[in-house]
């Protein structure tokens, strides 16, 4: 594990970005071909593993530590859900979605503009989740969700890159939710709910990355 720990760590940066982005999408492929199993699990993790790799190089600050440990315990949380089931899986992501919003409210915006829809974000998520599956577990997980997601919207982050991917990811996890309700045997959540996590996740990476890599470069200048 370490060996291939250094050689990631080798590996360019875009080159790395790259990797995470085709080793997510070649899994939604795969997925759809192959059984379930240890190599399944581990090529889930990859994906959101390498972003969080990407991230810890490209931007060595304190946010970029942070949500290089976001995105870490979303991978973990992607192996567990096939090695483990689904409520393990879920804590994982809910200690990600905690530490998330705690990295976005220190980076909260002082204008109020987007307070309204982080307050649809913070209630409607858990609702919608709720509602779609009557489970007080997913109500649970939910209001962390919620809480990432309105708190990513009105973060100094870019809102169309860390808010919108923090809805998307929401999205993706209301989709799981329906199958226990509304969308039971739909072939909807299995299309749409893994490209929408992973582009959130990547939408996510990318925003805070960005933030962090110019005010590293503003500084220099000053």
């Amino acid at each position: 594990m370490l060996h291939l720990l250094a050689m990631a760590l080798q590996i360019p940066k875009p080159a790395l970005f790259a990797a995470a982005l085709l080793a997510g999408l070649s899994y939604w492929a795969a997925s759809h071909i192959l059984s379930a199993g240890t190599v399944m699990a581990a090529w889930k993790g990859a994906g959101v593993g390498l972003l969080a790799l990407w991230a810890l190089m490209s931007a060595p600050t304190t946010a970029g530590r942070w949500i290089a440990l976001v995105l870490a315990f979303g991978a973990l949380g992607d192996v567990l859900l096939e090695t483990s089931g689904l409520t393990v899986g879920a804590v994982a992501f809910l200690i990600g979605h905690i530490l998330a919003a705690a990295l976005y409210w220190t980076r909260r915006r002082s204008a109020r503009e987007g307070t309204t829809v982080a307050i649809l974000l913070v209630i409607g998520v858990p609702g919608v989740a709720y509602a779609v599956s009557g489970s007080a577990g997913v109500l649970l997980y939910a209001t962390g969700l919620g809480a990432m997601a309105a708190t990513a919207w009105i973060s100094r982050f870019s809102r169309g890159l860390v808010g919108a991917g923090a809805v998307l990811f929401a999205a993706s996890d209301l989709l799981i939710f329906a199958r226990m309700g509304p969308l039971a045997g739909s072939v909807v959540p299995t299309l749409l709910v893994w490209p929408l996590y992973l582009a959130g996740q990547a939408m996510i990476a990318v925003g805070v990355v960005t933030a962090e890599q110019r005010s590293e470069d503003l500084h220099d200048r000053i």
